[in-house]
């Protein structure tokens, strides 16, 4: 029996396979995925707490350590850099522009480009965000221990 939906049809539930219980639970404790998911979102929130007092999110401290470089990088660098697309980055960048912490500017070799620099108070701002940083990744650290798989998955819901 089928249960037309629109234009398309549908097979009945009980008609539909079914995955066993015992596969959730299978999922819930091996997938790296799962796990390592969690343990980003986890360790995002970690740090954006430490970094709340400087009104800084964990990626706005992360764009600002990869501006913290000797020549200005091209937009393309950066997004590479941070595994960003570049619409992301320039959204991105928005509100640590309008705060006066970095600057976009026209690249002189190649008009098309554009730089991104650090100003000075974005580098004031790191140098006081950093220990803050330093102490909570060395707390995360600390957490996780790996030497297979299964001790992996371990440290990972460690830090979720």
């Amino acid at each position: 029996m089928s249960i037309r939906q629109g234009k398309t049809k549908v097979p009945a539930a009980e008609a539909l396979p079914v995955l066993p219980f015992d596969k959730t639970i299978e999922v819930r404790d091996a997938c790296l995925c799962l796990h390592v998911h969690r343990a980003a979102r986890s360790l995002a929130r970690r740090f954006d707490e430490a970094l709340r007092p400087f009104d800084l999110t964990h990626g706005q401290f992360s764009l600002l350590v990869s501006l913290n470089r000797p020549e200005p990088p091209t937009i393309g660098s950066v997004a590479t850099l941070l595994a960003m697309d570049r619409t992301t980055l320039t959204a991105n960048l928005k509100p640590l522009e309008r705060r006066g912490l970095v600057t976009i500017s026209v690249d002189a070799d190649d008009k098309r480009s554009r730089r991104l620099g650090i100003t000075a108070a974005g580098r004031a701002l790191l140098a006081k965000a950093y220990p803050v940083w330093r102490q909570g990744h060395v707390e995360a650290e600390f957490l996780i221990k790996h030497s297979s798989p299964d001790d992996l998955r371990a440290a990972l819901r460690t830090l979720s």
